[in-house]
């Protein structure tokens, strides 16, 4: 089992230095809108009673007490979430938004909360691997809007792997499982946890080694102008990292530091 942070990371020091003060700076900001895409456990579901719950949802909702905030979860389509965020329909995504240069053309992101390696799924036996050659003539299925989608169109398509895309990863899942496609690419941890370990995983199983998708972890994204928003949640996940307060979140999900130092 991989230990968690014992100290703060490089880049990290300064700025936690400083958290507590810019934290006690900042003014009440009231209610903070975060965009989240219940369908992709552990990192954002549905609980039982209809309100949402994950990974994501318990770094927001400490990320807001310290904000001297309120969150208001607004759920939406994954590929909806920028265009949301242009039209000021939500303030921030809190959705296992990868940090991509495409992405941060069009958004500004927080720090890295995490990050992750992506993965094929397949079922077993399968017998092909994640290299374009053995994929050719193959259906593989990603969620719209997703990094997995930008690298699935741009390294297995142009070699006839045909690339389906769904708006939800439990629709991927769903056409997995009856066989309309031949795998699914997404991250790790939510195949892991959400799909192979679950009754519907049942008889599938990575393929091939974890694959970078060239993004730089998970961030909030916001709208570019919020400078006052960001650095309000950038002191707060630094001073969550600093206390151990980020570790002790982290611990109910995962057995290992998801922070990807």
């Amino acid at each position: 089992m991989t230990k968690f942070l014992r100290a703060i990371p490089g880049g990290l020091m300064a700025m936690s230095l400083f958290a507590a003060a810019g934290l006690a700076q900042a003014a009440d900001t009231g209610v903070v809108r975060f965009g989240i895409d219940p369908t992709y456990p552990p990192m954002d579901a549905k609980a039982p009673d209809g309100s949402v719950q994950g990974f994501d949802v318990d770094l927001g909702n400490e990320i807001c007490r310290r904000m001297h905030a309120q969150c208001k979860w607004v759920e939406l389509e994954f590929s909806g979430m920028i265009p949301a965020l242009a039209a000021r329909k939500i303030d921030a995504i809190l959705s296992s938004m990868a940090i991509t240069e495409k992405r941060a053309q069009q958004i500004a992101f927080s720090s890295k909360l995490y990050r992750f390696k992506s993965r094929l799924v397949a079922r077993t036996g399968s017998g092909f691997g994640t290299d374009a050659a053995s994929l050719s003539g193959k259906h593989i299925g990603v969620q719209s809007g997703t990094q997995f989608e930008g690298y699935a169109l741009a390294n297995w398509a142009p070699h006839g792997v045909s690339i389906v895309q769904y708006k939800s990863q439990q629709e991927v899942f769903e056409d997995l499982v009856t066989g309309r496609i031949d795998g699914a690419l997404l991250g790790t941890v939510e195949a892991d946890q959400g799909f192979l370990r679950t009754p519907q995983g049942k008889g599938f199983q990575f393929v091939g080694q974890p694959l970078s998708m060239g993004d730089h972890g998970v961030g909030i994204g916001m709208r570019k102008d919020d400078l006052q928003l960001k650095a309000s949640i950038d002191a707060a996940i630094a001073s969550m990292l600093a206390d151990g307060t980020y570790a002790r979140i982290a611990h109910r999900y995962f057995s290992f530091d998801p922070y990807g130092n």
